[in-house]
Parts: C-alpha cells; sequence; structure tokens
C-alpha cells in the first residue's frame, strides 16, 4: 500500500472517530445531568418532608439545602446550557431564601421556589 493510500485512510479513519467521541462526551454530559438532576430531586424531596416536621427536627431541613448546594456544584461543571445555567441559579437563589427562612425562625418556609427550579432542571436535562 503507497504513503499516500495510508495517509488517506488515516485520516478517514479519524474523520470517522472524532465525530464519535465528541458525541460520547455530549452523552456523558447528558447522563452527568440526568443523573445529577435526579439526585436534586431526591434532595428536594427531601426539603419537602424536612420542612414539614421542621418543628420537630430542623436540622434535616439544612441537611437537605446542604445535599442540593453539593449538588448544584456539581451539576455547574457538567454543561454550558444557557436554560440549566438559569434553572441552577434559580434553584441556588430559592435555597439561599429556604435557608435564611429556616435561620430566621420560619418553620414552614415557602419552597416553591426550590420546587419549580428542580423541576425546571428535570426538564433541561432530560433527553429527547
Amino acid at each position: 500500500m503507497s504513503a499516500r493510500r495510508r495517509t488517506a485512510l488515516t485520516i478517514a479513519a479519524a474523520a470517522l472517530i472524532l465525530p464519535a467521541a465528541v458525541g460520547c462526551g455530549a452523552l456523558d454530559k447528558a447522563l452527568d445531568c440526568v443523573e445529577t438532576a435526579d439526585a436534586i430531586a431526591t434532595s428536594v424531596n427531601k426539603l419537602q418532608e424536612a420542612v414539614s416536621t421542621a418543628t420537630e427536627d430542623p436540622t434535616k431541613a439544612r441537611e437537605a439545602l446542604d445535599d442540593i448546594d453539593r449538588e448544584l456544584d456539581s451539576l455547574g461543571d457538567k454543561s454550558d446550557n444557557a436554560d440549566l445555567g438559569k434553572a441552577v441559579d434559580d434553584l441556588g437563589a430559592g435555597v439561599d431564601n429556604v435557608r435564611k427562612s429556616i435561620e430566621s425562625g420560619d418553620a414552614t418556609p415557602d419552597i416553591s421556589p426550590v420546587t419549580d427550579a428542580a423541576t425546571e432542571i428535570g426538564k433541561v436535562c432530560t433527553p429527547g
């Protein structure tokens, strides 16, 4: 086989492999997003349960808020999607507001901004 033909085959093979590698990277990011969105949903459910019993154990709500913060930090590194960025920002702001309410002694803070933003993250991260 001539050197020219080997070079052409190498270039052709690279042209086929590169999009597949990029596609896998995008797929990995999408899967990470879905997994993180699921973890956030679980943390939001824990927050809802904790808020409903906040008078009995206010530390559970703080722990759930800490879990959401950790997941948000993780999710921020996994996507450059503008819609996801806005939902993450909204969720972060909601978490901050709930945290301030709890620290101010509010036993039943409004967590609807948190649940709304978590729902939006779930929508953005769902492939399809």
